[in-house]
């Protein structure tokens, strides 16, 4: 009895079968195809029914060895591709094919050599999609009557022979020389132009900085001149104190370490005398003039005054605008020597003089 039913026991073990999750099992009834079992608590007759083993319906991951393929330009490149694909059918997975793991790879290894065969090596390295579209649809209408669905196909790498690959190495550093001898050459032609604009607008400051200076001095020296010649004609100097500045500014002449050669100008005689007579008590001619002629004091006076009116509207520049409205309106002043002005006003003393008694008898 115990043996009778130690033997009902393990037929009920047997045929009571469980099927997990994303599993398939395939249930044959005296060596035929009878059933797919899918997840779940299942029974099958003990000697009769017998089930394969579990088949995975989950996506897998296939990583195939490096394969040789030759280029069009005859050159062999080692390829490692990688496949994802899933069992759609477990009776055409397990009645289909007999190991579809193993027809997979070799369909992919044909494929990859008959797309990239007619592909030279610059473009097999740059058109990865290109070769993944099309490995991925041979495969997927291959492996259809397999049970199977290949969703995906990628290249892991594409390893050229070594030779090119320092040829290519190579390139690819003098390509990175010329992009930074372009970029190099750009930043230096900014900086030198933005050097040459610099200088530019330094030059132009320095230019109308130098252009102001030059307008401030010379309205500077046309006022002191101007102030300085009407001062002379308001004090109406006379001709002994001209002689006396004369003298007073002749040494001069000999400053200078270069100066080895003096030139004593016929003037100096003139001036000699006028000193003469004037420290000798003689009458000054102008003083003679200035006695004899009374009568022209208002017209001097109201020439005085004039001249001084002319002096106080007269404004001294202090900005820029100034200096450009009122530097072309400068006054002009007559171009005369100090020494014809002395000696127009000599002559003209000299004029208003009585002349010399010629001698005679008396």
């Amino acid at each position: 009895m115990v043996v009778i039913a130690i033997l009902v026991i393990t037929i009920i073990v047997g045929a009571v079968k469980i099927v997990p999750q994303a599993r398939a099992g395939i249930v044959e009834r005296l060596g035929r195809y009878q059933r797919t079992q899918g997840a779940g608590l299942t029974m099958i007759i003990p000697f009769v029914d017998r089930m394969l083993p579990l088949m995975d319906m989950r996506e897998q991951v296939v990583s195939f060895p490096p394969q040789p393929v030759i280029t069009e330009d005859n050159l062999v490149v080692s390829i490692d591709t990688v496949v994802y694909f899933q069992v759609t059918d477990a009776k055409l997975a397990t009645y289909g094919i007999a190991n579809y793991i193993h027809a997979v790879e070799n369909l992919t290894t044909t494929t990859l050599r008959n797309v990239v065969g007619g592909m030279n090596l610059e473009e097999a390295l740059t058109s990865r999609d290109s070769i993944n579209s099309q490995l991925r649809g041979v495969l997927d209408e291959a492996t259809t009557k397999w049970g199977l669905r290949v969703s995906r196909v990628e290249l892991k790498a594409i390893d050229p022979p070594p030779s090119i690959q320092d040829s290519m190495e190579k390139q690819m550093r003098a390509e990175r020389d010329r992009r930074a001898a372009i970029l190099t050459a750009e930043g230096t032609k900014q900086a030198e132009i933005l050097t040459a604009e610099g200088s530019r607008q330094a030059a132009i400051l320095a230019a109308e900085g130098d252009a102001q200076a030059q307008i401030l001095r010379a309205n500077a020296e046309a006022e002191a001149i101007t102030s300085v010649f009407e001062a002379i004609h308001d004090g109406r100097p006379d001709p002994d104190l001209l002689a006396y500045q004369y003298l007073q500014t002749l040494p001069k002449l000999a400053e200078g370490d270069s100066n080895k050669l003096w030139i004593i100008p016929s003037e100096f005689t003139d001036a000699i005398n006028r000193l003469g007579s004037a420290f000798s008590g003689g009458e000054n001619p102008l003083d003679a003039r200035r006695n004899a002629g009374g009568g022209n004091d208002s017209s001097s006076k109201e020439d005085a005054e004039t001249r001084r009116e002319r002096r106080e509207r007269r404004s001294k520049p202090t900005t820029a605008a100034e200096i450009a409205d009122i530097a072309p309106k400068a006054p002009k002043l007559q171009e005369t020597s100090l020494e014809d002005a002395l000696a127009d006003s000599v002559v003209d003393d000299v004029s208003h003089t009585e002349p010399p008694k010629e001698l005679g008898n008396n």
